[in-house]
């Protein structure tokens, strides 16, 4: 995946370091963006998978505790309301849940969302351990996806590793974890679901569940 490139609603100015490209949104940004789901607490990976090879092509979290954020290592995924500080996306709505998955389930990839529940105090560590990383470094969204849950206890265990595949099928072994598959029939070239993403603030494209 490609790293995102621009600044999100006015964010400071982004200066390429060693560990990637540092993005900070501003307080004020972050604070309106807040959302609270009412689903439990969560951990949930999100691994983008090739079709038909079945590759491992990407690696997040998505976490659910005392506010609802993506971590997105190195991730292309952004919309104008979403304000990002360094790989971690904030306001993750429902609507813009579907706008991610959308985004990268296509012809070419489905995306694996494997979850499980955790207490709100781990969920809000994980949220911690995410703001801790740093901007990631584009081909090591696993490492960094791994990195972020070592530090939580419970997933101490998550492997040092690259191959997003590795990563998830550690995860998958851990006790109450449940699975969905996203599959989607865009085109591979995801460039212009990105732009009509843009200009759709309520309504979410077609994702296919299983």
């Amino acid at each position: 995946m490609q790293r995102r490139t621009f600044l999100t609603l006015g964010a400071a100015t982004a200066a390429l370091a060693a560990c990637g490209e540092s993005v900070w949104a501003p307080d004020e940004a972050v604070r309106a963006a807040r959302f609270v789901s009412d689903a439990p607490p969560s951990v949930t990976l999100l691994t983008v998978i090739g079709i038909p090879r079945g590759e491992g092509a990407h690696s997040g979290l998505m976490i659910n505790g005392s506010q609802r954020v993506i971590y997105d290592p190195a991730g292309s995924w952004q919309h104008p309301h979403i304000p990002e500080r360094n790989d971690v996306l904030y306001g993750i709505t429902d609507n813009f849940k579907a706008f991610y998955l959308d985004y990268h389930a296509r012809e070419t990839y489905w995306v694996a969302e494997d979850s499980i529940p955790v207490t709100r105090e781990i969920a809000d560590a994980m949220i911690r351990s995410a703001e801790a990383q740093g901007a990631g470094s584009q081909g090591f969204c696993a490492r960094d996806t791994a990195t972020v849950l070592r530090r939580v206890p419970g997933f101490e265990g998550a492997p040092s590793t690259l191959a997003p595949l590795k990563l998830r099928n550690w995860f998958l072994s851990l006790p109450g974890v449940t699975s969905r598959r996203h599959m989607d029939g865009d085109p591979a070239n995801n460039h212009d679901v990105l732009l009509r993403q843009h200009g759709q603030l309520t309504r979410a494209g077609n994702v296919a569940v299983n």
